[in-house]
């Protein structure tokens, strides 16, 4: 396995999901869907053959930083992500509860 540095995460708009990337390969992604204040993630995935080695946990942390970045909130529908938010407190501040009544 190479370094985590190795890898990159990029946003690809057009097919509304975050990737983890070494060079060109997409190993891994998170589908989204986004309104203007709100990121749903749906669905996260790695490849078989990169499980285990912490590539969704960059791929979660990388985006839920650029979600923090741009002010939005997010809603995990996606267990993965749910259960990520839940094991780091520090990005429990993103989820999205509802409108205040």
């Amino acid at each position: 396995m190479d370094t985590l540095a190795e890898y990159e995460v990029v946003d690809n708009p057009e097919r509304r999901r975050f990737e983890v990337r070494r060079g060109r390969k997409v190993l891994g992604w998170s589908a989204y869907e986004q309104t203007s204040e709100l990121i749903v993630f749906t669905h996260t995935e790695v490849t078989p053959k990169e499980e285990g080695h912490g590539l969704g946990s960059l791929l979660v942390r990388t985006t839920l930083d650029h979600v923090r970045d741009q002010g939005m909130q997010v809603l995990p529908v996606c267990p993965f992500v749910k259960e990520w938010i839940s094991r780091h407190d520090d990005y429990a501040d993103l989820v999205y509860h509802g409108p205040v009544q």
